[in-house]
C-alpha cells in the first residue's frame, strides 16, 4: 500500500513538473517575441555558413536563438550530394523537410530517405547516425534544437590507440 502511495505521488510530481516547464517555455516565447508575432520573410533570412571548416557549403539560418550559443530555430540547406561522415550531437533536434531528399542513417540501420513534408527526431549523443542529401537537389530543412548545435565525428571521439 504505501509502495503505491509513493508511486502515485512520485507520478503526480511528475505530472506537474512537466506541466510547469511547459508553461515556462510558452512564458519565455512569448516574452522573447514581446507577444507580438515574429515574422520572417524567405528573402529577409540571414544565411551563413554552418561550419565552413567541417561542412562545406551547408548554410544555415536562424529565426530564434542562435545555434552557436544555445536553443534554437531555423533552416538549414544541404548541397545537392552532401554527405556526413558517423557522428553525433550532444543536443537533440527536431527536423522537418522542405524540399530534397534528406538522408539519415543511424548506426547499423538502413538509410532512411526523407522527403518534402517528412519529420525526423535526432537525439542526442550517444545515438551515431550520418546524414546527408541527395544527389538530385539540394535540401531545405527546418530544424529546431535543444541546445547549442555541434556534430562530433565518431572517429574523432574514440581514444588513440595504445602502442
Amino acid at each position: 500500500m504505501k509502495s503505491r502511495k509513493i508511486l502515485a505521488f512520485g507520478l503526480t510530481f511528475a505530472a506537474a513538473a512537466a506541466i510547469l516547464a511547459q508553461a515556462a517555455e510558452k512564458k519565455m516565447a512569448s516574452k522573447a517575441s514581446g507577444g507580438a508575432a515574429v515574422i520572417v520573410p524567405a528573402v529577409d533570412l540571414k544565411w551563413a555558413d554552418l561550419d565552413p571548416a567541417g561542412a562545406p557549403g551547408v548554410k544555415s539560418a536562424d529565426v530564434w536563438g542562435d545555434h552557436t550559443k544555445g536553443a534554437f530555430r531555423g533552416f538549414t540547406k544541404f548541397p545537392a550530394g552532401f554527405a556526413t561522415p558517423l557522428h553525433t550531437h550532444t543536443h537533440a533536434m527536431h527536423i522537418a523537410v522542405i524540399s530534397g531528399t534528406f538522408l539519415h542513417t543511424p548506426e547499423g540501420k538502413p538509410e532512411q530517405r526523407l522527403g518534402p513534408g517528412s519529420y525526423l527526431f535526432q537525439p542526442g549523443a550517444p545515438c551515431r547516425h550520418s546524414t546527408g542529401c541527395d544527389k538530385a537537389s539540394e535540401c531545405l530543412f527546418y530544424i529546431e534544437g535543444d541546445g547549442k548545435f555541434d556534430l562530433t565525428p565518431v572517429e574523432a571521439a574514440r581514444a588513440p590507440a595504445k602502442k
